[in-house]
């Protein structure tokens, strides 16, 4: 049973039920992801808010205790930092003792050493996916933090151990609902497209927010069926989500092969139920783990401003690139430095800030709102670049214009100072003799009764 897309998205005690009474043999919930970008990884700390964890936990723990079924919970933390793993892993502590829960829980920490992947690089072992290039050592160092992104093993090597309650570090989307499956001795193709589908919980049904999805592997395929009695699983909206954060909508790539559904046929059962077959795993010729790490890039100040003026908005690029002309000079006047020690980004929100020149819609807005994005080394000189634009962002004319236009800042003080920023800088892979050497399971020794 995937019960919702994402720990703290919110879960329906009712479908829950319903899973439970569908028979579900273990519960696997994602607790994070890099879609909100590389702070969360850098800073090590969760995107979501910590109500909303205890709400979902409270609900998850006491209907594994009920049923006596695993819960496993990958990503801990959004970014899977060792520091988010005991930061649900206390949350949940918390829970057990309030309730009277009898769960061992384990945790798995994936997070990793500098020191130690130099010595892997150094023997070759480091590999860049692309579009990067070889690794540089130096960039280790320069990581606040490094996760690497484990597979189904280290899920099942904590429930062997005895756990109830696995809380993992960095893993990938599939391997919590991959686990028990492969552990039961279902075949890896099915086990694992089983894994892809339910990923995102009730993503793959006819309504996405209606709750979550449970599906039943056999040797041959499996079945997939959506909680809510009023929501349907149907042939398009199954094999859809093989296109979802995926390169190839054929083919997925685990620590310990690549799922392969090249072949595979999806049927309905019924007006809710959809089958898989044809599914196949080809075990990979090499194990790896992906590694993310995240280094500040420098700091940041935001400024925005609303623009509604005929003339600008009719004229908005040749703005843009006066405006972009017309601060580099000031800031060299007024504060004597140059591009190469701060860098700026303006982007035009009801233009084209988000395709860019790729957006096939070019037809004239009415207004435009303008984000300036100022990064330099330090926040001082951010902050003090934001503020050199700030009556340019007020009142910039166009060079021709025979009047001095008035733009609306939305908030009282124009500039917003961001802090830190971070960048994602590895996307590689190291070799690994076994898919859980570069983990480290922690299970408590008595449960909470």
């Amino acid at each position: 049973m995937a019960p919702s897309g994402m720990l703290g998205a919110g879960i329906d005690p009712a479908t829950v039920a319903r899973g439970l009474a569908l028979g579900a043999d273990v519960i696997s919930v994602d607790g994070g992801s890099t879609d909100s970008g590389p702070y969360y990884l850098g800073k090590g700390v969760a995107k979501t808010t910590e109500a909303a964890i205890v709400r979902d936990l409270r609900i998850l723990l006491a209907a594994a205790a009920e049923a006596r079924i695993p819960l496993l919970i990958g990503s801990c933390g959004t970014s899977g930092t060792d520091s988010g793993v005991d930061w649900v892993a206390g949350i949940a502590e918390k829970i057990l003792l309030d309730e009277g829960l009898d769960l061992k829980v384990a945790r798995i920490y994936t997070e990793q050493n500098a020191e130690d992947l130099k010595r892997r690089l150094a023997a070759g072992a480091i590999h860049p996916l692309a579009p990067m290039g070889p690794l540089d050592a130096a960039l280790l160092e320069e990581c606040t933090h490094i996760v690497g992104m484990m597979g189904h093993e280290p899920f099942a090597e904590a429930l062997r151990a005895g756990a109830d309650v696995v809380l993992a570090g960095r893993a990938t989307d599939t391997a919590s609902a991959a686990a028990v499956p492969l552990m039961r001795g279902m075949p890896a193709g099915p086990a694992w497209h089983a894994a892809k589908i339910v990923e995102c919980g009730g993503q793959c049904t006819t309504n996405p927010r209606s709750g979550g999805v449970i599906a039943t592997i056999d040797a041959d395929g499996f079945e997939i069926e959506p909680l809510d009695p009023g929501t349907a699983c149907t042939p398009i909206s199954v094999a859809a989500h093989m296109l979802y954060e995926t390169a190839d909508p054929f083919s997925m790539r685990e620590p310990a092969g690549t799922l392969d559904v090249t072949g595979a046929t999806y049927e309905p059962v019924d007006d809710r139920r959809v089958r898989v077959e044809g599914s196949r795993f080809l075990p990979a010729d090499q194990l790896t783990v992906k590694l993310e790490g995240a280094r500040i890039s420098g700091y940041e100040t935001m400024s925005f401003v609303g623009i509604r003026d005929p003339e600008v908005v009719a004229r908005i690029d040749e703005w843009s690139a006066f405006m972009d002309q017309v601060l580099t000079d000031r800031v060299r006047q007024t504060l004597g430095i140059t591009r190469e020690q701060y860098d700026y980004d303006l982007r035009l929100y009801g233009h084209d800030a988000i395709l860019g020149a790729a957006d096939p819609e070019r037809r004239p807005a009415r207004e435009v709102g303008v984000m300036l994005l100022v990064n330099a080394a330090d926040q001082a000189t951010a902050t003090a670049v934001a503020k050199v634009a700030n009556p340019l962002m007020l009142h910039l004319p166009l060079p021709d214009m025979a009047y001095l236009p008035s733009f609306a800042f939305p908030t009282s003080p124009a500039e917003v100072e961001r802090g830190a920023k971070y960048e994602f800088v590895l996307n590689h892979v190291v070799d690994v003799d076994t898919e859980s050497e570069l983990f480290r399971i922690h299970l408590e020794e008595d449960a909470h009764a």
